[in-house]
């Protein structure tokens, strides 16, 4: 299929594009229904569908052989600093950072607010 028929599809088959689209993600439980609406014209995405949206940014890329390619530059010009992170090496911070959380006490359920300037 070329961008054309993709973006028809889209269109007009929302759900056979979508579910296509669905496929291409490693789901801890796939979605029971990739598109509804309710009575109100509200749509719901991916109903019963559970993924783990860290491990799609990082674990997928190290299992997939990559993870010494670069995943993250970091030039800041106002701090004078760059630093570089491969996969391997962001999932190794974000592990640590995840022990520290732990430590404070945040359990599965908690929510937590992290401001992240703009890198």
């Amino acid at each position: 299929m070329n961008f054309h028929d993709e973006y028809q599809q889209s269109i007009e088959q929302p759900e056979v594009f979508w579910r296509k689209q669905a496929e291409q993600i490693k789901w801890y439980e796939f979605p029971e229904t990739i598109l509804s609406q309710d009575e109100h014209g509200f749509y719901r995405w991916f109903s019963g569908g559970k993924l783990n949206t860290a491990y799609l940014a990082l674990d997928v890329h190290i299992e997939d052989g990559r993870g010494d390619q670069l995943a993250l530059i970091y030039d800041s010009p106002s701090a004078n600093m760059k630093q570089k992170f491969t996969y391997a090496e962001l999932r190794d911070e974000v592990a640590k950072f995840a022990g520290c959380l732990r430590n404070l006490g945040v359990e599965k359920g908690d929510r937590v607010i992290i401001y992240m300037p703009m890198v």
